[in-house]
């Protein structure tokens, strides 16, 4: 192993999300797997590989970097989608490759429209409207100047979708500023039809949104935090409990582990500080593994004196300081533990786990910010 640790992703899990995800939103419904953050930190060319085996024919990025990524991970030439941010001078080369994109402003829709004159290829696009998340999108009294733009320019444009994200699906606090959402898209969608402008696909749904929200299903759905074995929240969760078979109640399984290996041992006295700073003293003589996973690989300096990590599949703590490269973890209580052994920072070892969550108090967004906080330099593997 050359680096101080490795993420191990499951094939077998990714498969059965993907199967559970289709129970939900039916068998004609296209899943385009997300990949943005380095795949919630799964890596992005491990999870365009395992996504295509299990048949992922469409995935969504956040730019063209990552864009281009799948691009070169693909071996079933799946569509791609960018979603956020697509530099003017990039339209050529996504013309040219095939790779559809979002516009939510004029200034990049006639830029599109150039570059595929230039080109003599059609762009490829979705139209991203505004219906209350406030962040990107048409406006709704841009709508004329829009339709005015598509239809001058049907030769250079492929619609490929119509568009929106909800703002906050996976909470019950945002139920109505949800639903006028999708009142207002319908509204869009509606106006566009009138005026004979339509679309290969209309999809507005997250994941969240497909499992609470089901009318929002409609061609596609962008599954994100959902096809890596996480709920997007606590609420999602149990909005769907009720309906979920009494032997199976969490369906969704996670794809990965985080592993590294005691490093070193070291005997500590009563009464002695451990690591930085006076934050932990020894109540007792203790046993002190140091394993080399710190907050610059995404452990970070909150768990201090909290985190938990799996030896011999015993459930241990953290004790003192996170530092820049290392942890140290009391290992008092095992019997014959040695440099080398097996340690399971996410995870399960026997018959103990180490959740995501378990990485703090939580609130569900700790999920999404420690997954792509993982570093992109730590090995991932793929397992069965």
């Amino acid at each position: 192993m050359d680096h101080t640790s490795f993420i191990e992703i499951s094939k077998s899990a990714y498969s059965n999300n993907i199967r559970f995800i289709k129970s939900q939103i039916g068998d004609n419904v296209t899943i385009s797997s997300v990949i943005k953050g380095n795949a919630y930190g799964h890596g992005i060319e491990n999870t365009v590989k395992i996504a295509e085996s299990v048949g992922i024919r469409h995935f969504s990025a956040f730019s063209t970097d990552e864009a281009i990524r799948v691009q070169k991970s693909s071996t079933k030439k799946s569509q791609i989608m960018i979603m956020g941010m697509v530099q003017n001078e990039d339209l050529s080369y996504l013309i040219e490759n095939g790779i559809s994109f979002y516009v939510f402003e004029m200034d990049r829709l006639e830029s599109a429209v150039l570059k595929s004159k230039e080109t003599g290829k059609k762009a490829m696009i979705h139209v991203e409207v505004e219906t209350g998340f406030h962040r990107t999108g048409f406006e709704w009294d841009e709508k004329q100047a829009l339709l005015d733009t598509l239809k001058e320019n049907s030769n250079h444009l492929q619609l490929c979708g119509l568009c929106t994200h909800y703002a906050g699906a996976e909470s019950v606090a945002n139920y109505v500023r949800v639903q006028n959402q999708i009142k207002q898209y319908y509204r869009f969608k509606t106006w566009f039809n009138e005026n004979e402008i339509h679309f290969d696909r209309y999809h507005t749904a997250c994941s969240a949104a497909s499992f609470s929200y089901p009318e929002t299903i409609m061609d596609m759905v962008r599954i994100g935090i959902a096809q890596y074995g996480f709920w997007p929240s606590q609420e999602t969760y149990m909005f769907k409990f009720k309906q979920l078979a009494p032997n199976k109640k969490n369906p969704l399984k996670r794809l990965i582990s985080w592993k590294s290996k005691v490093m070193s041992l070291k005997r500590i006295k009563i009464g002695d500080f451990i690591g930085y700073g006076n934050s932990y003293m020894a109540a007792r003589d203790m046993t002190i593994a140091q394993v080399p996973v710190g907050y610059c690989h995404g452990f970070g300096r909150s768990l201090s004196n909290l985190g938990k990590v799996l030896i011999h599949g015993k459930i241990l703590s953290v004790v003192g300081n996170v530092t820049m490269n290392a942890i140290s973890v009391d290992v008092t209580d095992l019997k014959e533990v040695k440099k080398g052994d097996e340690v399971v920072i996410i995870g399960r070892q026997k018959r103990n786990e180490i959740t995501v969550a378990s990485f703090g108090e939580s609130t569900q967004q700790v999920n999404y910010e420690l997954l792509t906080r993982l570093p992109h330099d730590i090995p991932r593997k793929i397992i069965s």
